[in-house]
């Protein structure tokens, strides 16, 4: 049954305008020039949207790993209209600040984990990671250690695409084509315990520590600042790491005096079934950046917290030189309250737990179809990882594209793919029965999928 009202669909006239004018107006990231379909999106509830044509679909991606609270939530628009009234924007420049920002750093410094003390507001994920990167650098000058400018990342990663945050990130669509990227950046083997084939047959965090360790003497411990990683990969096909891969990696620095940044961009807010996926793994970085779900996407912004240590040191005695013109703006602090508050009042969090395992029940049946090499899965963030053969684990030849499109254009389904594996991280108010509705969809149309990529016509 539908939850949108029919007569809130544009219409035919409106809709082929909205097309020509996306066509003629507009660039989209990673559209051929070539393609002339368009999608135009007009409303939202809860884990569902609809388009102009009044097509619903399941966002099961939460438009992209951001929707906590589902869509169309009006306190989240109340809250955005009551500051708009009193105080719609200003700025955190020297000594300004706003009762916003203020109550929204007080907020997240008390979920974080502990020894995380001071905020630093962005604009979103790539500025967090631009400013998270400045900041290593910078603590290690103000320290009197300015020779320490390396920065560690791994491959595959994804970590934005500003400068900096595009040259951390290990993906290579995001290098070839730019120019040169920033210097002093190198990308170790990310743990991924499904491809052991890269490994060698070693344990994998027996492997990456043991890279690690080869390449912090290698470029000098005293040239190193920091090193960058997502907790759980994200955009790499939510990769799960072992256990004690962080932890091993974690001490490992600190006994070098290598800051470590955790880039929660995607797992924070309730996506791993804890506040910060940090928690999971028993790690407090240095440096955390935060986007996304800290709004549930309703406005743009994002938080990098810190230690005092850190804090101290950038902001010394003539203060951290970067800012942003819309650094703690009120209205985007406000709406953050706001899904914060919806996040904790609904147990957004244990739902996250109960309905990902519950989601995890319903898709490992396919695991015994021939193209589904593996499915990794915590809390509401799930990868399933699509294979040609399923004893070399090599990839479908044709990616994991025709396939979403197959579960947009066939089941209604919306969710996004890299390369080798299916990208599902819905919104935390997923129910059962919506989980139930994801699962039916994903196994009807993984069944038709051929090894060679192509989709069994039914």
């Amino acid at each position: 049954m539908s939850m949108f009202p029919a007569s809130s669909i544009p219409g035919a006239d409106r809709t082929d305008r909205w097309v020509r004018a996306d066509r003629d107006r507009l660039l989209h990231p990673n559209l051929p020039r070539s393609r002339t379909d368009r999608i135009v999106m007009v409303e939202g509830r809860g884990c569902h949207v609809r388009d102009s044509s009044g097509r619903e679909y399941l966002d099961a991606a939460a438009v992209l790993g951001m929707m906590q609270v589902g869509h169309g939530r009006p306190e989240i628009a109340e809250a955005a209209a009551a500051q708009m009234g009193a105080l719609e924007c200003f700025h955190l420049w020297e000594s300004m600040s706003n009762d916003q920002a203020i109550e929204l750093a007080v907020r997240l410094t008390d979920l974080a984990p502990p020894g995380l003390e001071r905020v630093f507001f962005t604009s979103g994920g790539a500025e967090g990671n631009e400013i998270a990167l400045r900041m290593a650098r910078y603590f290690h000058y103000r320290e009197d250690r300015p020779e320490r400018t390396w920065i560690l990342s791994r491959k595959t990663a994804y970590h934005g695409i500003g400068y900096g945050s595009g040259s951390v990130s290990g993906l290579p669509v995001y290098h070839e084509g730019f120019g040169p990227p920033m210097p002093h950046v190198h990308h170790l083997t990310a743990p991924d315990p499904y491809h052991r084939e890269t490994y060698g047959g070693e344990d994998v965090t027996e492997f990456c520590l043991r890279e690690l360790r080869e390449t912090v003497e290698r470029i000098g411990p005293d040239r190193i600042a920091a090193m960058i990683g997502e907790p759980v990969m994200s955009v790499g096909g939510a990769v799960v790491p072992p256990p004690d891969y962080w932890p091993r990696v974690a001490e490992l620095l600190r006994s070098h005096g290598i800051l470590l940044i955790f880039d929660e961009v995607v797992t924070g807010y309730g996506r791993t079934g804890h506040w910060f996926a940090a928690e999971h793994f028993g790690v407090t970085p240095d440096i955390l950046v935060s986007a996304k779900g800290i709004t549930s996407g309703y406005i743009p912004h994002g938080a990098v917290l810190v230690t005092e240590e850190v804090a101290a040191a950038v902001s010394g005695s003539t203060g951290f030189p970067i800012g942003f013109t819309y650094t703690g703006h009120p209205t985007a602090c406000a709406v953050a309250l706001a899904n914060l508050d919806i996040i904790e009042r609904e147990n957004l969090l244990d739902n996250a737990t109960k309905t990902g395992g519950h989601l995890a029940d319903r898709l490992a049946p396919l695991r015994d179809l021939p193209v589904v090499g593996d499915i990794r899965q915590i809390g509401l963030m799930v990868g399933v990882e699509l294979v040609a053969d399923r004893t070399t684990r090599a990839p479908l030849p044709t990616g994991t594209a025709p396939v979403a499109q197959a579960l947009r254009e066939d089941e209604g389904i919306i969710l996004r793919g890299n390369p080798r594996s299916l990208l599902i991280n819905p919104p935390l108010v997923m129910d059962r029965s919506t989980a139930d509705e994801l699962a039916d969809g994903l196994f009807s149309v993984l069944a038709s999928v051929k090894p060679d990529g192509r989709i069994r016509c039914s």
